[in-house]
């Protein structure tokens, strides 16, 4: 008989301290996984992304949030490629990784 832990797959908040992505601009950070939920803000963007990251591979995890349908559309694109190190910019009005 399987144990209830084989088989569910829960949705468990990302560890980590939560830190502004205004905090992370133009420092390189290390991108482990994210997950992409509607936002509660529809007024604003479409959809949140809830991006785990470190600031070095000895460092601990820690999390952003954002609405960026740029930064979205990445992690999505370069999904296969996690984990990986990127920077975040600011151009104009939206974020971009680089």
């Amino acid at each position: 008989m399987k144990h209830f832990s084989e088989f569910a797959k829960e949705d468990l908040p990302f560890e980590g301290e939560k830190v502004r992505v205004d905090s992370l601009l133009n420092k390189e950070i290390i991108i482990v996984k994210y997950k992409i939920r509607p936002s509660k803000y529809k007024d604003k963007c479409r959809n949140c992304a809830t991006v785990q990251f470190k600031e070095s591979e000895e460092d601990s995890n820690k999390v952003f949030f954002t609405g960026s349908e740029v930064l979205i559309d990445m992690l999505e694109k370069y999904k296969e490629e996690l984990p990986f190190m990127a920077t975040i910019r600011k151009i104009d009005r939206y974020y971009t990784f680089s």
